[in-house]
């Protein structure tokens, strides 16, 4: 697993074997077995989440029914809003596989960004990737009927198509799951025809 971190935070920084050695002294890894609730909402939290393995959801009780508005899998960080705001979380995030998670916070991230500014360049990148591709999928996500979406997903993120349940999926792209069922068939059917 610190192969897979290092590798990737190599995209971004070149670290020396003493910044490894400090990221690993600081024992950020965590795993959680699927069904584990990271964060419930109305619950504060300081806590930021970089999935090494696995796949975790955030999703909204609204009426007693789950809204799933994103997942996050190999090499996808996610701060919730309530860590920055310091308010009570407004949705929940929870673990959809079993996962192994790097686990940080605010304190944690001052102490390594002023030991070595370098992963506040990092983080930074990071940051203006995320906003951007957030950014991209909102406007996408407005501007595409159902169907779209679907085929925006299996070819963006063909890997949630197996790894999250239909009733999820659905939720994800704002619709019931009978109506996935009808356009799975209908995006099957213009494939063999």
């Amino acid at each position: 697993m610190t192969k897979i971190l290092f590798d990737f935070i190599s995209k971004y920084v070149s670290l020396t074997e003493d910044e490894k050695n400090a990221i690993l002294s600081l024992d950020l890894f965590r795993s959680a077995k699927k069904g584990s609730i990271l964060l419930n909402e109305g619950q504060k939290s300081n806590e930021s989440y970089f999935v090494l393995k696995g796949c975790i959801r955030i999703y909204y009780l609204i009426d007693g029914e789950e809204k799933t508005t994103a997942f996050y899998t190999e090499m996808e960080a996610l701060t919730p809003p309530c860590v920055i705001n310091k308010t009570p979380s407004e949705y929940y995030v929870l673990c959809i596989e079993d996962t192994l998670l790097l686990v940080s916070n605010s304190d944690i991230e001052v102490e390594v960004n002023s030991k070595f500014p370098k992963f506040e360049v990092m983080c930074r990148m990071l940051a203006e990737e995320l906003l951007a591709k957030q950014r991209i999928d909102f406007d996408e996500f407005k501007n595409s009927s159902p169907e779209q979406r679907y085929l925006n997903l299996l070819q963006k993120r063909p890997d949630l198509i197996q790894r999250v349940p239909q009733h999820q999926l659905a939720s994800y792209l704002g619709i019931k799951p009978q109506s996935l069922s009808r356009l799975r068939a209908r995006i099957l059917e213009k494939n063999k025809g």
